[in-house]
C-alpha cells in the first residue's frame, strides 16, 4: 500500500508507477483503492463508475478496468454531500458528517471480521444503472470493499493498493475504510509517501508514523520523498535523520517533474493549470469555462498539448469573450452551475461571442447546459427545479434517477473514435453528437482525445493540420515508461521487492 502524509502527496502517481514496473518485470499487478474521492470518474468496459486514478493505474498495468479496483467512489455534490458509488452503481447522496458517523453496528466493522460479499454478474451489459435517493443504513461497507480486494487479489499479483488523504485521521479511525485499517486486512506492506515540496516533511513523517496504533506502526515498511527540488545530494542527511528517528528505511527521494504527463484526478491540480490568453497569431485560444463543480477535466489534456493550442481555464468574460473556441465542460452539478454562469455574466458572454462566429463545445453537463432547459422536477441534482438554457442547441434536458455509464464507439467524419458516457439526466435527443453551426454538443467524454475531432476543429479555425497526428493511446503509453524508469531511478526497487518476499 502506498499511504500518505496528506492529500496530493503523490501516492497516485507512485502507484501508476509501480504497477508499470511490476508489468515490465514480468508480474500481473492490479491496482486497488477501497474507497475514493473525486468528481474525475471513468466508465469500465461492464458500463460501471470508478475513479479515475484507478482507471490510469489499470491502464499502466497493462488490464482493463474494473470496479473491483475501486468499488467504493464518493463523488461530491456540494461542500457537505455526495453521490455514493457502490460497486460502480449509485445508491444515492449521503451528508459526510452522517457518512464518517454512519453507526458501526456490524461485526465486521467492530472487529475487523469480514464476510465475502456475493459475487456479481460482471458480465452484465446493462448500461443505463438505476439510481435512488435513499440510503440503506444497512450497507457494510467494510464487507463490500474487503469483498472486492478478496476478488482482485485471486486474480492478480502484486496489488498496488493506494491510501487516501492522511492516514493520521486519527479521529476518522473507527470507519476508515481505506488506509491502515484495509492494509491490515489485506496484510499489506504499507509504504508512506511524503511531500517534500509543501514543507515539513519531518513533522509529517515522523507524526504520521508515531499516531498509529503499535499494530498498525508494524506495517509501515518503508517511506518515499516525493517532489524534490534542487540537488539530491543536499537532503543525504535528512534521509538519514529520518531513518534514525522513525526506525523505517527511506527507499528513495523522487525527484520533481513537469515532463511527464499522467492523468490527474484530483480537482487541485486545475490550480496548476493555465489560465490566460496568448498573444501569439500562431496559437488558438481556447476557454474552458471553469465550473464551480467541474468533473473529467481530463477532457482537455491532448487539446492542452497541442502546440497550436493554448487553452485555459476562466471564468472571465472579457477572456471567454476573447476566445476562438470555448468548451463548457462537465460537471457533478448542472443546474447549480448553470444558475453561477448566469449570475457571474459568463452565460451572456458565451452567447455573445456564439453570435459573433466564435465556436463553443459542450460536453455532458455543458452540453446540457447549452440546451433550451434543464428540468429537474423529482429534485436529483437538489433545490433547483428548473432553469432556461443558454439556447445554443435545441435540446431539452431532463434529470431522472437514472445514470448513464458506458464506454462508447462513434462516427466522426468517416472515422471511428472512442470516448465514454457518465451522466445524470436524459435529452430529448438519440444523438451521440448535436451539431449546429459554430456549436457541438456530446455526452462523450474522450471526445476530444480523438485526432480527427481536433483536426476538424482546429482546420475550421485556420490551423494547419500537423505533420503526423498525435496518437493519445501511443502517447499514454510512452508516459507511463517515462514515470517507471524516473521511479525506478531514484527508488530502491530491489528493497520493494525484498519487502513484498520476506515480509
Amino acid at each position: 500500500m502506498l499511504a500518505g502524509t496528506g492529500s496530493d502527496v503523490g501516492k497516485s502517481v507512485i502507484a501508476t508507477a509501480l504497477c508499470r514496473i511490476f508489468k515490465q518485470d514480468g508480474y500481473h499487478p492490479a491496482p486497488f483503492k477501497a474507497q475514493n474521492m473525486a468528481l474525475n470518474s471513468y466508465a469500465t468496459p461492464e458500463g460501471l463508475e470508478i475513479g479515475r486514478a484507478q482507471a490510469v493505474q489499470a491502464e499502466a498495468a497493462g488490464i482493463p478496468c474494473h470496479t473491483d479496483m475501486n468499488p467504493l467512489l464518493l463523488k461530491p455534490n456540494s461542500d457537505h454531500t455526495s453521490q455514493v458509488i457502490l460497486n460502480g452503481k449509485p445508491i444515492g447522496n449521503k451528508s459526510a458528517y452522517d457518512y464518517w458517523r454512519r453507526p458501526v453496528g456490524h461485526a465486521s466493522q467492530r472487529d475487523n471480521i469480514v464476510g465475502h460479499a456475493s459475487q456479481r454478474d460482471i458480465s452484465e451489459e446493462s448500461v443505463t444503472l438505476p439510481s435512488v435517493t435513499y440510503y440503506n443504513e444497512d450497507i457494510d461497507f467494510r464487507t463490500e470493499v474487503c469483498a472486492a480486494f478478496d476478488r482482485l487479489a485471486q486474480k492478480y499479483n502484486p496489488i498496488v493498493m493506494e491510501g487516501a488523504g492522511s492516514i493520521s485521521e486519527i479521529n476518522l479511525r473507527d470507519t476508515d475504510l481505506v488506509n491502515l485499517p484495509m492494509a491490515r486486512y489485506a496484510k499489506a506492506n504499507v509504504i508512506l509517501v511524503a511531500d517534500i515540496d509543501r514543507g515539513g516533511v519531518f513533522a509529517s513523517v515522523y507524526g504520521s508514523i508515531m499516531l498509529q496504533t503499535p499494530e498498525d506502526r508494524k506495517l509501515i515498511k518503508g517511506i518515499i520523498i516525493n517532489k524534490f527540488r534542487g540537488d539530491l545530494r543536499l537532503f543525504d542527511d535528512g534521509r538519514k535523520m529520518l531513518e534514525d528517528i522513525c526506525g523505517v528505511p527511506v527507499l528513495g527521494v523522487v525527484p520533481y517533474f513537469k515532463d511527464i504527463h499522467i492523468e490527474e484526478e484530483d480537482s487541485v491540480a486545475l490550480a496548476q493549470k493555465n489560465s490566460q490568453l496568448s498573444a501569439l497569431r500562431s496559437q488558438l485560444n481556447i476557454a474552458v469555462v471553469l465550473l464551480r463543480h467541474i468533473s473529467n477535466f481530463t477532457d482537455f489534456n491532448t487539446l492542452e498539448r497541442d502546440p497550436r493550442v493554448n487553452l485555459f481555464y476562466t471564468n472571465n468574460v472579457s477572456d471567454i469573450q476573447q476566445a476562438d473556441i470555448i468548451i463548457l465542460p462537465g460537471t457533478k452539478s448542472t443546474l447549480d452551475d448553470l444558475m453561477e454562469l448566469r449570475r457571474n455574466g459568463c452565460a451572456q458572454a458565451i452567447v455573445r461571442a456564439h453570435r459573433d462566429g466564435k465556436m463553443v463545445i459542450g460536453i455532458c453537463g455543458g452540453y446540457q447546459m447549452l440546451g433550451l432547459s434543464v428540468e429537474d422536477p423529482d429534485g436529483i441534482e437538489g433545490t433547483i427545479a428548473s432553469l432556461p438554457g443558454l439556447g445554443l442547441l435545441p435540446v431539452h434536458t431532463t434529470m431522472t434517477p437514472e445514470k448513464t455509464t458506458r464506454q462508447i464507439t462513434f462516427q466522426f467524419e468517416g472515422h471511428e473514435c472512442q470516448g465514454y458516457e457518465i451522466h445524470q439526466g436524459v435529452s430529448d435527443t438519440n444523438q451521440a453528437i448535436l451539431q449546429t453551426d459554430h456549436c457541438i454538443g456530446t455526452y462523450i467524454h474522450g471526445f476530444l482525445d480523438n485526432a480527427p475531432v481536433i483536426e476538424h476543429l482546429l482546420e475550421a479555425k485556420g490551423q494547419k493540420p500537423r505533420a503526423k497526428s498525435l496518437n493519445y493511446e501511443d502517447f499514454k503509453e510512452e508516459q507511463y515508461d517515462k514515470l517507471a524508469a524516473h521511479v525506478r531511478e531514484h527508488v530502491d526497487i530491489n528493497r520493494i521487492y525484498e519487502i513484498l518476499i520476506h515480509d
